[in-house]
């Protein structure tokens, strides 16, 4: 079996990052350790959630299971250092990717101005054979062209109105657990925040029906396997893409 490449650490000179995904624990299933390493530094980081995954438990109606997964995801960002957590509460299960998701992610974008953006894996799958979540998909590629176009006056102009104005100072778009991932951030000394994060979605793990599992075991094989790709104990991997307003 081919041995995988060695890891580039990502570079942490920034101040304001914003991780936009699809559900309530798509962060915790890795990337949430990361975070806790850059709260700790010191950065603002501040979550947007696009759906408030109210289709993720099968035992549990969407209109009581919305609140439920928002309490958890709030807990699970305050785990981690997380104070500022949005809720786009757009349909879960049934994202489309396009002009209408674009348009919501890019006044987003203007509203926080980060440095860097954090998504969730939006490749087809994980690994190489683990099919991906339609919602992953359509959220990661409408980060990619919302962040283009939340530096561009005249796309979505009207949203320019009561102070909010362009934004084209995010350098780069990072994708947590992408097959692609050439960079990680070691995550060894906040590997236990992370698991505290995801131990928070108590009601979805339970839904889930996954006789036995645990959480910890099943965040540090992968957090083993990317650190000894970076040369540290436990490390989250991420797929760079940088934003170069010149090009």
């Amino acid at each position: 079996m081919e041995t995988p490449p060695p890891l580039r650490p990502l570079d942490e000179d920034w101040e304001r990052a914003l991780c936009i995904v699809a559900h309530p624990d798509d962060l915790e299933f890795g990337a949430a350790a990361a975070v806790a390493r850059w709260t700790g530094q010191g950065k603002t980081v501040a979550y947007c959630m696009v759906t408030s995954g109210e289709a993720g438990i099968d035992g549990m109606r969407p209109d009581e299971c919305r609140g439920v997964r928002e309490a958890e995801e709030i807990a699970s960002a305050r785990a981690v250092g997380v104070t500022e957590v949005e809720f786009l509460r757009q349909p879960d299960g049934i994202l489309e990717y396009g002009v209408p998701l674009r348009r919501a992610l890019a006044a987003v974008v203007r509203r926080h101005r980060p440095e860097i953006v954090v998504t969730g894996n939006f490749r087809d799958t994980y690994g190489e054979r683990n099919l991906n979540q339609a919602d992953h998909i359509a959220v990661g590629r409408a980060v990619l062209d919302a962040v283009r176009d939340a530096g561009n006056r005249w796309v979505f102009h009207e949203q320019l109105a009561d102070g909010l104005e362009p934004w084209g100072g995010v350098r780069q778009v990072w994708a947590a657990a992408s097959p692609r991932a050439e960079h990680a951030v070691d995550t060894t000394a906040t590997f236990d925040a992370g698991v505290a994060s995801l131990e928070e979605h108590r009601a979805y793990i339970d839904g889930l029906g996954w006789e036995d599992w645990d959480p910890r075991e099943f965040l540090e094989g992968m957090a083993r396997t990317t650190g000894t790709r970076l040369g540290v104990t436990f490390a989250a991997p991420f797929e760079v893409f940088s934003m170069g307003w010149q090009d």
